[in-house]
């Protein structure tokens, strides 16, 4: 690291790096909850937003907004849950050319069948934290994501600023 980082501190690639590999930990201890069911990240939020919805669902724009992704993204996700039989597509009743997705029964069983393991995965690998360390360690973790999407929202105004290239 010191290499790359040309003589400057390394500690924020060091830390990038705890992060991923934290990241990628919980990640494969989720896939095990997942008991070989094989949903993404992405479809676990989606599904897991789902199941607190009113009987009406979510519109796939309201859960692209809640989940800070693309419509496109949670379209993909809703019809991977959709053909797992763990969602459905619903006529909005308000809006006829509005479509909702809802959890399906077998959604909320998935979701019940996944929650214990998880439970079980998460106090393993935060064994020895104290109450105040995960809060602590929760609230570092969302001021990287909110740095990260305001970022992000600079070069997306930078790009919309820039003239086409010829």
């Amino acid at each position: 690291m010191q290499a790359f980082a040309a003589g400057d501190s390394t500690l924020a690639l060091e830390t990038a790096a705890a992060v991923r590999s934290a990241s990628q930990a919980v990640d494969r201890l989720r896939s095990h909850g997942a008991g070989g069911r094989g949903l993404s990240a992405g479809a676990l939020d989606v599904l897991a937003r789902l199941s607190t919805a009113t009987d009406q669902g979510l519109s796939i724009g309201e859960l692209a907004r809640a989940a800070g992704v693309s419509s496109r993204n949670v379209t993909g996700l809703v019809d991977t849950l959709e053909r797992d039989g763990l969602a459905q597509r619903v006529q909005d009743q308000h809006d006829r050319r509005s479509v909702r997705a809802t959890i399906t029964p077998a959604g909320l069983d998935w979701l019940d069948n996944f929650r214990q393991p998880t439970r079980r995965a998460m106090s393993a690998v935060f064994q020895n934290f104290t109450e105040d360390e995960l809060a602590r360690f929760r609230d570092l973790c969302l001021r990287m994501v909110e740095n990260q999407q305001r970022i992000e929202q600079y070069l997306n105004a930078a790009r919309q600023n820039q003239p086409p290239a010829s």
